[in-house]
This record gives C-alpha cells, structure tokens and sequence, in this order.
C-alpha cells in the first residue's frame, strides 16, 4: 500500500473545544509506523483547475482569496486561515495523487481526505473541496480511467458528493449511512444503503458486500475511490452505528479483499471520526492499515 502523507494535516489552529479531531492525522501516521510502514509520499497541491472539475468558479476563488462570508465560513466549520488553504489544497492533492498511484500499483491511501460533505458552490460539515469526486473527476478527464465508483462507508451521507457527481455520469456514487444522522436532509446518490441508528457488526457486513458486489457487476469500475469513516464505530461521539471496533476491520478487509480478488484498483480515503479521546480514534482508523497488511 502506497501511504500519502504531509505535515499540515495536523497544522492547523482551530478553537478551544473545536469539535474536528485536526491531531488525528500526526497521531496515526505515529501509529501505523509502528505497525511497519515506514515510507510516506509527500504530496504536490491541487491546483485551481483541478477544483475547477467539481466546483464552481466563484467558491474557489473566495475560498483561496479568504472572501467567504461569515455565513459560509459557518457552514464550513473551520476558521478561515492561510494555512487552512494550504492545508486544503495538499490534501486533495493526496487524494487525486493517490488515485493516480492506484491505477498503477493497485492500492494506495491518503492519511486525510474523504471531505463529502461540500457541494459544488459551498462547504460544509467540515468540508471544503469535494477530493474524491476531484480525484474521480481527473482520472476520467486524463482519460486515465473511464469509470469511477466512490465507495463511501463514513456513517453520514455523502450529500455533497451526490450532488456533485450528478453531473458526472461516469463517476458512481455508493453511500453507505446511517438513516438518522446528519445530514438531515439527504441527497440521491447513483445508490443509497440508508440503515438505522443501532445497526450491528453482521447487518453492516451483510449490507456492505451486497452494494459492493451490486456496484461493481452493473457499473465495472476502473477504479474504486474508498471513504473509510471511522465514524460506523460504536463508540463514535457523532455515530449512531453499534459497530464493533473488530466490525471496522472486517468492512475494511472486505472492501480491500474483494478489490484485490478482481484486480480493481483500489484508493483510500480516512473519512470522518469523532472522540475526544485522540488514542482511541486513532486506533479505528488503524483498522484500514492492519487489514492491507493482512491481505
């Protein structure tokens, strides 16, 4: 697994209590050194025609100019900042980077990324650029693949990238959420697997590997964009799933397997994950790492 890494993921000054764990990235990667990976690729910074493939003109240009009204920056949840574009920037240039990486190696994932939740002309829950609809959007713009299947498993809706990839009829959209969290008011993916609140280890699983299968036999992806939320976990602060820490590991290994099995490349995402408790987070996301090295 090629791992794409850079120093600002966890450079960025937020309020006292801010609800975004911004520690968790520095922390994994510490974790995930342990467990044996060693090299990290620093990425290069997206550039504004790349965002271009998924937002709107007028966005970007207020985002990276720090214009946003308050009203947006609200929305957005984060602080405006020179270092939260640039911090931005080099994330979705991970993601498009390691997209790219896995259509060569067969597998690779950014320690950020999995930002759903923006649409194309405003950011929101914590979400500035779209970066898997961009990755997915370069790819088939460089004709490097013709279809592209986002995956997305974070407990909440992938609304933004619904929206966006309505647009796009060669990406795909899968989302796999919980019915009651936010957002409170969904979009239509290409396809949604809504499931309630409290939902357990073997009815995630089992839905799990019927929309991978079903995706994957009607659509025949390139390439699979792969939101790994750590948020499904039982003890998420902003998850309402009863997923065991072992149930994450299992969706990983099932997600990472069945693309190795087919020989479909495979790019990760961390998506989402909210405790207080920085350690504990972190091994959750861990779980995506240990499941590659399983393989």
């Amino acid at each position: 697994m090629q791992l794409f890494y850079h120093h600002l993921y966890s450079q960025l000054e937020l309020p006292e209590r801010h609800r975004f764990p911004i520690k968790k990235y520095q922390e994994l990667k510490h974790e995930i050194e342990r467990l044996g990976y060693t090299q990290f690729i620093s990425p290069s910074p997206a550039t504004t025609a790349q965002l271009s493939l998924c937002h709107s003109s007028d966005y970007i240009a207020d985002f990276l100019n720090g214009s946003l009204t308050d009203k947006a920056v609200k929305k957005m949840g984060f602080p405006h900042s020179p270092e939260l574009v640039e911090r931005t920037l080099y994330s979705v240039g991970a993601n498009i980077q390691a997209a790219e990486n896995a259509m060569q190696t067969g597998l690779a994932a950014n320690l950020s990324g999995g930002y759903h939740h923006v649409y194309s002309n405003y950011g929101s829950g914590f979400c500035i650029f779209n970066d898997l609809a961009i990755a997915a959007a370069h790819l088939i713009a460089t004709e490097q693949a013709d279809t592209v299947l986002i995956f997305d498993c974070d407990v909440h809706q992938g609304d933004g990238t619904a929206q966006i990839t309505q647009h796009h009829e060669h990406i795909i959209s899968c989302s796999i959420h919980c019915e009651q969290n936010f957002p409170r008011q969904k979009q239509h993916s290409n396809y949604d697997f809504a499931l309630p609140a409290n939902t357990t280890d073997a009815e995630y699983l089992t839905t799990l590997e019927q929309a991978l299968e079903l995706c994957v036999r009607l659509h025949q992806p390139d390439i699979i964009l792969y939101n790994a939320g750590a948020d499904i976990y039982t003890k998420d602060e902003l998850g309402l799933f009863d997923v065991s820490l072992a149930g994450v590991y299992a969706r990983d290994f099932a997600v990472l397997n069945f693309c190795k099995q087919r020989n479909i490349p495979l790019m990760c995402a961390l998506g989402g994950g909210y405790q207080r408790n920085i350690n504990n987070l972190v091994s959750v996301h861990k779980q995506l790492f240990k499941a590659a090295l399983d393989l």
